[in-house]
């Protein structure tokens, strides 16, 4: 099989506001980085978060670190942060460790 990347955008609420409101991550999954990102600032400008969130910044965080995040804040009180996370589908198969059926001779 194929191996294919896709990028995971994962919403994670954090600080004292979700406290109160008590909201669950939420998972995007896209095989594209650019819309990707597309999607990510179109919502954040939608929604009236100031971002500088670009391309370039993104792709070589995951190249170098696995990952880019980014925290929003308002009033320096922490809201949310965005992750970005390469991952693989159809990985290439293993043995998982089972070794082969010994026969009796």
């Amino acid at each position: 099989m194929k191996q294919q990347k896709i990028y995971e955008i994962a919403i994670i609420p954090i600080g004292g506001i979700n406290n109160l409101i008590n909201k669950e991550p939420t998972f995007s999954y896209f095989s594209n980085l650019k819309k990707c990102l597309e999607t990510l600032q179109t919502s954040l400008a939608v929604n009236g978060w100031s971002h500088n969130i670009n391309y370039t910044s993104v792709y070589r965080s995951i190249n170098s670190k696995g990952k880019y995040l980014a925290e929003f804040k308002v009033v320096n009180n922490k809201v949310f942060r965005i992750v970005v996370i390469q991952k693989i589908i159809n990985p290439n198969l293993t043995l998982l460790g089972i070794e082969e059926n010994p026969t009796d001779s």
